[in-house]
């Protein structure tokens, strides 16, 4: 068997309030499955989110997901600035499906406006 994980987390106890957190992140879960379920054949382009536009890295990702929707698939990015952005503009402009699975962190990335769906 393969294991994944070189140590392993068990939660022992709650505190008050911390068990409902865990329906919450079930919730979004399944809500994500629900949008990505019916989007058919899609492609994930992963990369740095400091990727300037005005680079080559950002124009390839940019050119390639525009292909890609040109061949009949969406482009699923983690929704944020740099290489997420430039697919999710290539797919965008091009006219395909574009969604960007994005996260929320205090201090990070936005939602970029390229994605047609955000989960």
């Amino acid at each position: 068997m393969r294991k994944i994980m070189k140590e392993q987390y068990i939660i022992d106890s709650f505190k008050s309030g911390e068990s409902w957190r865990l329906f919450k992140i079930m919730g979004e879960f399944v809500e994500g499955v629900d949008v990505l379920h019916d989007i058919g054949p899609a492609v994930s382009i992963f990369g740095s989110a400091r990727t300037a536009p005005d680079t080559v890295h950002y124009q390839k990702a940019y050119d390639i997901a525009a292909l890609f929707v040109k061949k009949g698939f969406g482009v699923i990015t983690g929704g944020g600035p740099g290489v997420m952005e430039a697919a999710n503009k290539g797919a965008y402009d091009a006219g395909g499906i574009s969604i960007g699975l994005n996260i929320t962190l205090p201090f990070e990335q936005v939602p970029n406006p390229y994605a047609t769906t955000q989960i």
